[in-house]
């Protein structure tokens, strides 16, 4: 399929910082038939002080350890990198990952990936744009908390005229009340800054991200566990495995549905056109030589002889022959 919708698997930190943890998830982003299994790119040092707090779902999902601690147990190493990105390609699913810092993108950066993924948390994040700009790779930007001001700026840092940017709609609470997900602002950030939109979907379920293929996504990102049950700050708030193959699934039945941007006939209707269209019949007895009219035609199924659409071609001629009533029209 031409331009189909890349569907990214968000692990994010869901491996809980195991390296077989980490093969599992990409093992289950491949059978479900994602494009990309996607992992965060930090390091506990440059991403957060020691006394940050954490979030609300953060406290609620993980209660004994500092937001520090909970960053610094999700930590990939540069090996488990290269590890994961090995495995990803004997499993053959392309692997992504978001920077959270300068040398985190400098790390991505070495090993050729289609995007960077630049996450909500970094759009303010002015060093670090200022870095990427310096760099041709396509980006993903995530819009989670940003008014129209910080995503225009960050945009000016970062287009030229041969980087592909693609901007995804996003909300940044776990899970997103139905309130607050907003799938309209796809289309108004598409319209405003003229780049291609997808939606980064936080919210419980598969539903919202299929509305969001419907209403024209060209990225659907969404994160994914091996179970629910995991200890962890977004297990809760992921897609099972199970789950992941139906969304994955039923995006890909969605742009099916959707079809072209043209109205034709089918190949499977083809057919019903004799069966479903009319023809035009003798509504009584039709001398020779009489002149046809609405008085003595009639519209009939099937559609196998001279359409109604004609009908006034039809009624400017004379029958040759008579015709009786119930027989097929011929001029």
């Amino acid at each position: 399929m031409k331009n189909k919708i890349i569907i990214i698997a968000e692990a994010g930190g869901n491996h809980n910082g195991s390296l077989k943890k980490a093969y599992k998830l990409v093992d289950i982003a491949k059978k479900a038939g994602a494009d990309y299994v996607k992992f965060q790119t930090f390091k506990a040092e440059t991403l957060v002080s020691k006394n940050a707090p954490k979030a609300k779902y953060q406290k609620k999902n993980v209660k004994k350890i500092s937001h520090y601690e909970l960053i610094k147990k999700l930590e990939m190493s540069n090996d488990m990198h290269i590890k994961i990105i090995k495995y990803c390609k004997q499993k053959k699913i392309k692997f992504l990952s978001s920077p959270f810092c300068i040398d985190s993108f400098d790390l991505l950066r070495k090993f050729n990936l289609d995007f960077i993924k630049i996450p909500s948390g970094e759009i303010t994040n002015l060093p670090l744009l200022r870095h990427i700009r310096k760099f041709n790779n396509d980006i993903i930007l995530s819009t989670g908390m940003s008014n129209l001001n910080e995503i225009r700026k960050a945009l000016k840092i970062l287009k030229n005229k041969s980087r592909k940017i693609i901007l995804l709609h996003c909300n940044t609470e776990y899970p997103t009340p139905i309130n607050d997900i907003n799938l309209n602002a796809m289309g108004f950030l598409k319209k405003k800054f003229k780049l291609d939109v997808g939606y980064s979907d936080h919210s419980l379920g598969i539903q919202v991200p299929i509305i969001a293929a419907s209403l024209g996504a060209k990225v659907i990102e969404k994160h994914f566990t091996i179970s629910k049950k995991m200890v962890g700050p977004d297990h809760v708030a992921s897609l099972n495995p199970k789950e992941l193959i139906s969304m994955v699934k039923a995006i890909r039945s969605t742009e099916i549905i959707l079809g072209k941007n043209k109205k034709f006939v089918s190949k499977s209707e083809r057919k019903n056109i004799l069966i479903a269209r009319k023809s035009l019949f003798a509504a009584r007895d039709i001398e020779k030589g009489e002149k046809f009219s609405l008085n003595n035609l009639v519209c009939l199924r099937p559609g196998s002889g001279i359409s109604p659409i004609n009908i006034d071609k039809v009624c400017k001629h004379k029958a040759k022959k008579k015709i009786l009533k119930g027989q097929l029209i011929k001029v």
